[in-house]
C-alpha cells in the first residue's frame, strides 16, 4: 500500500519537494462515453535540488502519457495501486532544471467521483445532457491530475470543446469562445483563472443554460426553467456583496455569477470562485433562503482567498465563513437581533449535531485527526458552528464588534492567496490583540480546538427574536385544548422563525399525532414549499412516527439530493423498525439517480456499506 504524504494526511502529494506552480486544461467533454478527455499542463518547481520526480493525487484516471512540454521528450511515470477514496499516486520522472513544464494526456473515468452525468431525461429541459463537477474535499484528483490538498494555490487556464448546443462554465472568467476548427459541431470554450486557488475550486458545468444580470458583476445561470426565478430569488446579490467588501476587502475575483444546479446537487452551494454553484432548493419564490448565497460570497474572502492548510483545519474555511455571513445578512436584515438570533438556532443546531448525531464522538472536535479519514466521512456542521461559535465569543470577552472586525479584515489580508493551519491562525490572532494577550490566555485553546463534544462555555445570545418561537413551542408543546390556535400565529413569523419553532418543538418528546393533525389543520404545513420549514415539519412527523408524514417525505429525498435533508430523513426513516426497509427500499430505486457523495453517504447511515 502506498504511504499518504507527511504534508497533508488525505494526499499523496510532496508539495514540499517539488510543486504546482500553474495548470492549464485541455479538455473535451464526451457525454456519450460520460468522460472528458485530453491534456493537463502543470508549470513544476522544484524546491529539493535533488528531487528527480513530481507526486501526484489521481483516481480512476487513465494516464495516456506524459512529456516535457518544451522538447516533447516522453518522461517515464509510475501509477501506485489505488488506497480506497485516496486514488492512486502518480509518480512521474522529471528532467534537469530547477523550473519544468509537463503534459500529461488523460481521460476521466465514467467512476470519476468528482463529476455527475445526466442525461438530457433528467434535466428540466428533457433536450440535452448535462454535466457538472463537485471537488470538494478530494475529489479533484478524479477529474486531472494535481497535488489534491488545499495547501497547494495555483492560476488555471482551460479549453473546453463541447456539443455546439452545450454551454460551459468554469470556475474562471470567460475570455471567449469559437467553433472547433476540426469539428464545427463543436465549440471551444476558453477560460482563465488568475487567482492562485486550491484543487477543489476548479469547477466545471456544461449544459443547456440561459443567464440574466442580477447586478453590475453577476449573473444567474440556470436551465431556462428556472432562469427566470432564479434571477428574481438572488436579487440582493450586490448588495450583499457591497457589504462583504466593507468588512474586509475589495473582491478580488472580478465576476460573481450563480449557477443553480440540478436537484440532484448534494450540497446548499459549492463557492466555486466567479461561479457559485448553488441548489434549487433555494426557490423558495420569496428570497427567503437566499442568506445561503450570503455564505458562499464570504468564501470569496474566508475560503478562497484565505484557505485552510488541510481539511483537518476546515473550520478556518467554514467557521470564519459562517460567523461573517451573520454579519453581513444582519446588515440588511435587523441588526444584531437578527445576528443573534442566527448564533443562536446554529447553537442549537450545532448542539443536536454533537449530542445526537455525532455521540460526542471524535469528528466533533474542531481540529479532528483525519489520518486514514475520507474528508467526507468527518462532514457535519460542527466546523461551521463550533468554528463561528469560538469567532463569537473571542469577539465577546476581546471587547465586541467594533474591536473584533477590523481583526477579520487585517486576517484576510495578512494571508491573501495563502492557505494557513490552526497554529498560524491562532499565532496572528496573538499578535494583532498585543494588548489582550491575558484575556487569550485566559482561553482553554486545547478543548477549544481538540476536546470532543460542546464549546467549553455557554453563550449569552439577545432572545428578543427567539422567544416568539420558544412560547409558540410551548403553547404545542403543553396543549391539550387546540381552539386557541390561529394561522396568525405563524403569519407573524420570519421564514427563520418558523424553522426555528419547528427545531424547538423536534428537539422534545415526539408529540401525538392528533397533536401534529391539529397543527396540519391550523397552519397547511404541508402546503409549505419552503424546503428548511419542510423539512422540518417532516422530522417532525417521522419522530411522532406519524404514518401520513410517509408520502411527503419519500417525495421530498426523491425530488432533490441535498444532503442537508435527505441524510437525516433516512437516518431517522432507518431508525423506524416498521419502515426501515422501505426506505432501504426507496434509497435502491433511486441511488442510481443520485449524486454519487449522497448516495455513498446514504449507504452507509443506512448500514448498507462500511
Amino acid at each position: 500500500m502506498a504511504d499518504l504524504s507527511t504534508c497533508d494526511p488525505c494526499s499523496f502529494s510532496r508539495p514540499d519537494l517539488c510543486v504546482v506552480k500553474s495548470v492549464h486544461l485541455d479538455l473535451e467533454v464526451d457525454f456519450n462515453r460520460q468522460v472528458l478527455s485530453g491534456s493537463a499542463v502543470l508549470t513544476l518547481e522544484r524546491i529539493a535540488s535533488d528531487i528527480d520526480s513530481v507526486i501526484l493525487d489521481i483516481r480512476d484516471i487513465k494516464v495516456l502519457r506524459a512529456c516535457d512540454v518544451d522538447t516533447n521528450q516522453t518522461l517515464a511515470f509510475t501509477v501506485s495501486d489505488p488506497v480506497g477514496p485516496f486514488g492512486s499516486k502518480l509518480e512521474i520522472k522529471l528532467p534537469q532544471s530547477k523550473s519544468v513544464k509537463i503534459c500529461i494526456n488523460y481521460e476521466t473515468s465514467p467512476k470519476c467521483t468528482a463529476l455527475q452525468w445526466l442525461t438530457a431525461q433528467q434535466t428540466a429541459g428533457k433536450k440535452y445532457p448535462y454535466l457538472f463537477s463537485q471537488c470538494e474535499a478530494i475529489h479533484a484528483r478524479s477529474l486531472y491530475p494535481c497535488q489534491d490538498s488545499p495547501a497547494i494555490k495555483f492560476p488555471y487556464t482551460a479549453s473546453v470543446t463541447a456539443p455546439k448546443a452545450i454551454t460551459v462554465l468554469m470556475s474562471a472568467l470567460r475570455t471567449g469562445s469559437e467553433p472547433c476548427k476540426s469539428d464545427p459541431s463543436k465549440t471551444v470554450y476558453k477560460f482563465n483563472q488568475a487567482v492562485p486557488i486550491p484543487s477543489y475550486l476548479l469547477a466545471i458545468v456544461a449544459g443547456d443554460l440561459e443567464s440574466r444580470d442580477i447586478g453590475p458583476r453577476s449573473k444567474v445561470w440556470s436551465e431556462k426553467k428556472f432562469v427566470d426565478a432564479a434571477a428574481y430569488e438572488f436579487a440582493e446579490t450586490e448588495q450583499q456583496l457591497r457589504t462583504g467588501e466593507e468588512l474586509l476587502t475589495e473582491y478580488a475575483w472580478g465576476q460573481y455569477d450563480l449557477l443553480i444546479l440540478p436537484p440532484s446537487f448534494p450540497y446548499g452551494g459549492m463557492e466555486n470562485p466567479c461561479l457559485t454553484f448553488v441548489t434549487p432548493t433555494l426557490l423558495a419564490g420569496d428570497r427567503s433562503l437566499a442568506d445561503v448565497v450570503a455564505h458562499e460570497i464570504t468564501h470569496s474572502w474566508a475560503g478562497n482567498l484565505v484557505t485552510n492548510k488541510t481539511f483537518e483545519h476546515f473550520w478556518l474555511n467554514e467557521g470564519h465563513t459562517v460567523f461573517i455571513e451573520r454579519k453581513i445578512t444582519s446588515r440588511i436584515h435587523g441588526g444584531e437581533p437578527f445576528r443573534h438570533f442566527m448564533l443562536d438556532c446554529g447553537w442549537q443546531e450545532l448542539k443536536n449535531t454533537v449530542e445526537n448525531t455525532l455521540k460526542n464522538g471524535p469528528y466533533t472536535c474542531l481540529v479532528p485527526d483525519l489520518k486514514g479519514v475520507d474528508p467526507d466521512d468527518a462532514f457535519s456542521n460542527v466546523p461551521y458552528e463550533k468554528g463561528c461559535a469560538l469567532l463569537f465569543y473571542l469577539e465577546t470577552i476581546l471587547g465586541g464588534p467594533a474591536v473584533f472586525e477590523p481583526f477579520l479584515k487585517a486576517y484576510v489580508t495578512q494571508f491573501n492567496k495563502q492557505s494557513l493551519d490552526t497554529q498560524q491562525w491562532k499565532d496572528f490572532l496573538y499578535s494583532y490583540f498585543t494588548d489582550k494577550t491575558e484575556i487569550l490566555d485566559s482561553v482553554d485553546w486545547k478543548t477549544w480546538f481538540y476536546g470532543q463534544g460542546m464549546p467549553p462555555y455557554t453563550p449569552k445570545f439577545d432572545t428578543s427574536l427567539k422567544s416568539v418561537c420558544i412560547d409558540l413551542c410551548e403553547r404545542w408543546n403543553n396543549a391539550t385544548d387546540f381552539t386557541n390556535f390561529s394561522p396568525a400565529d405563524l403569519n407573524n413569523l420570519s421564514t427563520g422563525q418558523k424553522k426555528e419553532f419547528l427545531a424547538l418543538l423536534c428537539l422534545k418528546e415526539p408529540l401525538a399525532v392528533n397533536k401534529l393533525q391539529a397543527m396540519e389543520d391550523v397552519y397547511k404545513l404541508n402546503n409549505v414549499k419552503n424546503s428548511e420549514v419542510r423539512f422540518k415539519w417532516i422530522m417532525l412527523g417521522i419522530r411522532a412516527k406519524w404514518t401520513s408524514v410517509l408520502p411527503r417525505a419519500f417525495e421530498f429525498i426523491n425530488e432533490q439530493g441535498r444532503m442537508k435533508f435527505v441524510r437525516p430523513i433516512y437516518r431517522a426513516l432507518n431508525e423506524w423498525t416498521e419502515i426501515r426497509q422501505e426506505a432501504i427500499g426507496n434509497f435502491n430505486a433511486n441511488k442510481d439517480e443520485m449524486h454519487t457523495l449522497t448516495s455513498t453517504q446514504l449507504a452507509k447511515d443506512l448500514g448498507l456499506s462500511s
